[in-house]
């Protein structure tokens, strides 16, 4: 059923409960087909609300930080598989407690910690922990340097020349993770650098963490190479293989819901000043960068269209988006619908300029809509001091 914006509050992110499922339901069907585990990634959908459907159809997630780790815990009900660029010492003992796999991202940080992880798994002979070591194979098809962790001087991994010919003892799994909302086409080439590389070691592993990037819930996407190339790597290496997409479980499930606020002209260029902010609420937009698109509008100017540059209402000069062409001019109270609005912006949204973030609602499967949460000043003032 069609949502009728009208029923929600500006501004607002809603998730379609039925577009969710029906990605889901392919994700799962690749899993079961490629005999492999796929997790979810919180850094690209954290909407814990949504984990019970989540849950349904896949077995885990994965934090790359406490805060995410408690939020599996908390709302899926299992432990995490658990990544961080560095460690603290002061988390690392609940980071023990609440993981299922903790990956290292260097050999130092292994060694600082290994005695820690032997220490627990004695005392802990119940709780099941497994521990692996994330490796750059340096490749990557990834365009905006930001993105791409394969870049010389990337933190992100062990490059071959620093790992021995034989994986340190207690180290059951490698993980890499240099796609970015890529094809098949693209993880067949990174997994030829990678055994190129790392061949040998894989035949030493008990599993591979193939990261996220996965964007197999796209139109277009080479579903069938996809589940061909986990089944063979599982076969050709004796191990288990997982995938932890973010975009790809909530790729176009749903929108960010605004309202024109003002019209003006601009020195010759007439713009829409909304109730949201693309630097606070969509930055993903200005660093990828992209142009997100809009119910109802073309994304380039068409001659004799009504166009407008969208601004968005924090103090920031460069809060703006556009242009794009109307069949209609904008009023003020119009709506604006951004669409694919859910990965990779809920969670990256601030409180920039005293802004309040959007709201966060449901578009269920009987044609209702929930407000999950609103925030106000409470949320601008938590965040300092």
């Amino acid at each position: 059923m069609p949502i009728d914006y009208q029923q929600i509050p500006s501004p607002c992110f809603v998730l379609e409960e039925e577009l969710l499922r029906k990605n889901l339901e392919l994700i799962d069907s690749v899993q079961k087909a490629a005999g492999c585990k796929i997790i979810l990634a919180l850094k690209g959908f954290s909407m814990y609300s949504a984990f019970p459907i989540v849950k349904e159809y896949l077995s885990g997630a994965t934090a790359s930080s406490l805060n995410e780790v408690k939020l599996i815990n908390d709302f899926m009900g299992v432990q995490s598989h658990t990544y961080m660029p560095a460690y603290l010492d002061s988390e690392f003992s609940e980071i023990l407690e609440r993981s299922s796999h903790i990956t290292f991202n260097s050999l130092s940080q292994w060694e600082r910690f290994k005695d820690r992880v032997e220490a627990f798994k004695s005392e802990n002979p119940d709780h099941s922990l497994s521990c692996g070591i994330r490796v750059n194979p340096q490749y990557s098809e990834v365009a905006t340097e930001m993105y791409n962790p394969c870049v010389p001087g990337s933190r992100l991994g062990v490059t071959r020349d620093k790992l021995p010919d034989i994986l340190p003892e207690g180290v059951d799994g490698i993980h890499f993770h240099t796609l970015c909302e890529n094809g098949s086409d693209t993880l067949e080439r990174t997994l030829a650098a990678l055994e190129e590389k790392f061949g040998d070691l894989l035949h030493q592993a008990k599993w591979l963490n193939m990261g996220g990037g996965h964007l197999m819930t796209r139109k277009g996407y080479d579903i069938e190479k996809l589940i061909k190339l986990v089944s063979n790597i599982r076969a050709k290496y004796n191990l288990e293989v997982i995938l932890e997409p973010g975009s790809a479980i909530a790729w176009r499930t749903g929108v960010l819901v605004t309202t024109v606020l003002d019209v003006m002209d601009s020195q010759g260029i007439d713009v829409a000043i909304l109730d949201t902010s693309f630097a606070a609420h969509m930055p993903d937009t200005l660093e990828m960068p992209y142009q997100p698109a809009i119910i109802g509008a073309h994304q380039e100017p068409v001659a004799g269209k009504p166009t407008y540059r969208m601004g968005g209402m924090t103090c920031l000069a460069g809060d703006f988006m556009g242009d794009y062409s109307f069949d209609a001019p904008l009023a003020i109270g119009d709506k604006i619908i951004f669409e694919d609005m859910i990965h990779y912006t809920m969670v990256k949204t601030t409180t920039f300029n005293g802004v309040n973030l959007p709201s966060i609602g449901f578009w269920n499967s009987n044609g209702n809509f929930k407000l999950v949460r609103s925030f106000g000043y409470e949320s601008f003032k938590d965040r300092l001091s």
